[in-house]
């Protein structure tokens, strides 16, 4: 599949083409996503035929669906240590290993993809990005790999309507966006995509978010959990990472390098476009034939998620030091963009 972007970057490539190194890359990259999800996990398999492309063949990509090499939530571990040179997944799920990887992933009432994607390239997001998995130990390259628009906010059986009606309810629930469900009384998980029908279906959860309503309809939430909530407050964007093992990284050449970061580069903005394009279509049929009802949080609901919010990043930050500087730091440039941001875009109506 050709994208108008890699075109610039395969015009590039054929002219470099006699400098290339003669070595071959081969990175085999488990991944988190089933790549029949669209702009989820679609993302990866076509970096991996436009850098086979751009590289002549010099490099190859192996993509293995989820578990079929790693389990999702190994693909760090098992990236660092070598027993893989590489995995696509997105760093909200190291939360548990550190704790200021979910600012890399998805932040609560955070940055839409444009201005989250600002920060990362022109702002010091990338930097801090690869600081943090430096400090903490991890032998791993990072490159942002793919992004995504607002998700929904839930899948539930029932109307939520107040503060009560959240107590008690077990949800499946991703990153920053679960600890402010959890303060607000909900006993939340973290299940891969592909676990999460089947636990919404034997009651083992009440309620789940996962992601976009066209990568949702393919899981089939719609079967079980009738009302589906927006705003995605939690997550209004979410970005997506290729790990390589940094030894592997090291040796590549710089041609190498500059061919995966490129074609990465190319896939947020392909990403964003393809996820961008499908949604409407996917609430239409979610409506229409699915029996799906749309919900928008009341403004009671949307201050309670923002003031717990605001709570949750207070506490995290007084916990961890790098976590804080990273979040000052985003808080920071998107103050700044403020500016641009209110004079230069329509207002919403």
């Amino acid at each position: 599949m050709k994208h108008a972007l890699t075109g610039l970057l395969l015009a590039g490539s054929i002219l470099a083409q006699p400098a290339l190194a003669a070595d071959k890359l081969l990175l085999k990259v488990p991944v988190a996503f089933s790549t029949e999800l669209p702009s989820l996990g679609t993302p990866i398999p076509r970096v991996a035929e436009e850098v086979e492309l751009m590289s002549g063949g010099n490099i190859k990509m192996k993509v293995y669906e989820p578990g079929k090499l790693v389990p999702p939530f190994e693909i760090l571990d098992a990236v660092s240590a070598g027993k893989i040179n590489a995995g696509y997944t997105t760093a909200g799920y190291w939360a548990g290993k550190i704790p200021a990887a979910p600012l890399f992933s998805a932040v609560p009432f955070g940055p839409e993809a444009g201005e989250f994607m600002a920060w990362m390239y022109y702002g010091n997001g990338l930097d801090l990005y690869q600081r943090m998995y430096d400090e903490a130990g991890y032998n791993v390259k990072v490159l942002p790999c793919a992004i995504i628009a607002p998700e929904t906010s839930g899948w539930f059986s029932k109307e939520i309507n107040s503060p009560e009606d959240l107590k008690g309810l077990k949800m499946r629930f991703f990153g920053l966006g679960g600890k402010v469900m959890e303060k607000l009384g909900v006993a939340t998980s973290l299940l891969p995509g592909g676990e999460i029908f089947p636990a919404l279906e034997k009651g083992a959860i009440d309620a789940t978010e996962f992601s976009m309503p066209a990568i949702d309809q393919r899981l089939g939430f719609y079967k079980v959990a009738k009302y589906n909530y927006f705003p995605g407050w939690h997550q209004q964007a979410t970005v997506f990472e290729l790990l390589i093992n940094k030894d592997a990284w090291n040796e590549a050449s710089e041609q190498h390098q500059a061919i995966l970061s490129e074609a990465c580069k190319a896939s947020m903005a392909d990403s964003f476009a393809e996820g961008e394009a499908l949604q409407a279509g996917a609430l239409k049929k979610n409506v229409e034939e699915n029996g799906v009802e749309l919900r928008k949080w009341n403004p009671e609901m949307l201050d309670l998620f923002r003031t717990t919010w605001d709570e949750v990043a207070a506490e995290e930050s007084a916990n961890d030091p790098f976590f804080a500087e990273v979040y000052k730091d985003l808080t920071a440039f998107r103050e700044e963009y403020n500016l641009w941001e209110e004079n230069a875009f329509l207002p919403r109506l």
